[in-house]
């Protein structure tokens, strides 16, 4: 029997902790759908109010099922204006990055062995060209194993075309997603070396770090200076690597550090007054750094707690 005083007795509590059960793979699918934290949570917030709002008879004999279509078609209408709002974004426009111990995969970096791609920094780039209905079939199904009826009820198509888009987006994906380690250590050890480098205005050894092809994208969102194409090119991505370090990195003030950055190592740099701030994600193959996306935008940084550095 249950307690007389058990939360679930209370009306509504048994269905908020079915939400609370859920919260965690919500957010996780609104984030790899959206690119952005606030969106995420905005959609993870309307799906709580439509699941409170259902009537109690009868029950949902699937919480977890119409919670990530609820959450997903609300994603998909969102996606088409948030596409349009970044047409005309200053710059690259690069997702909110995650910080932590733990993100949105559910999972602690220590217990990763391979590098989490669906999360990483160089695939949500890739989705960033996908069609709305493309990216959301390609995510639920490939990354989060929902079936295609579910998926055809959350975007409102037939099961046989989501079936097709979730093929075109891994076709697109598989073509245009950059070549990189699954290896952690050797991931870690590229960015450490990385670091050292730039820190020690060593032009050798980072030239000797970076693939002849690498490209570096900068996110200002016309907020701060940042470069508003992006950098192509060993020998010009170590220049500019270089002259921002001189250019911004005063030791008496700057703080920077190795931290987890959407499922991988990465680099968090901020100075004493917090007028200067950072996030840089990296890719790397056979380790050299094919890829580093910095996200300096503020606005895309104040969901992130820089006093941990």
């Amino acid at each position: 029997m249950t307690d007389a005083h058990d939360p679930q007795d209370i009306p509504g509590g048994d269905r908020l902790a079915r939400f609370e059960e859920q919260r965690s793979r919500l957010w996780a699918v609104a984030y790899r759908i959206m690119g952005t934290v606030s969106d995420a949570d905005d959609a993870v917030q309307e799906t709580w109010l439509r699941w409170q709002a259902l009537p109690d008879d009868p029950p949902v004999a699937n919480p977890r099922g119409y919670l990530t279509t609820v959450v997903s078609r609300i994603c998909y209408d969102l996606l088409g204006s948030a596409r349009a709002r970044r047409e005309l974004y200053v710059g690259p426009w690069l997702p909110e990055p995650l910080l932590a111990d733990a993100d949105a995969t559910g999972v602690a970096p220590e217990d990763r062995v391979t590098l989490d791609e669906s999360v990483g920094m160089a695939l949500m780039a890739v989705l960033e060209r996908l069609t709305p209905a493309e990216r959301t079939a390609f995510i639920l199904h490939d990354v989060f194993a929902v079936t295609f009826p579910e998926i055809a009820e959350a975007v409102g198509r037939t099961t046989e075309s989501v079936r097709q888009l979730a093929s075109r987006a891994r076709k697109k994906v598989r073509a245009e997603a950059p070549r990189r380690t699954v290896d952690r250590a050797e991931h870690q050890r590229t960015v450490e070396a990385f670091l050292s480098a730039v820190m020690g205005g060593d032009f050798d050894a980072l030239l000797s770090l970076l693939d002849p092809e690498v490209i570096w994208r900068s996110d200002g969102g016309g907020k701060v200076t940042a470069a508003r194409r992006p950098v192509l090119g060993r020998e010009k991505v170590a220049r500019y690597a270089l002259g921002l370090v001189a250019r911004t990195f005063d030791p008496a003030t700057m703080r920077v550090a190795l931290r987890d950055v959407n499922g991988a190592t990465g680099l968090v740099y901020a100075d004493a007054e917090g007028s200067q701030e950072g996030v840089l994600a990296f890719t790397v193959h056979e380790g050299r750094i094919t890829e580093v996306d910095a996200v300096i935008n503020p606005d895309k940084l104040g969901h992130l707690d820089f006093d941990r550095l």
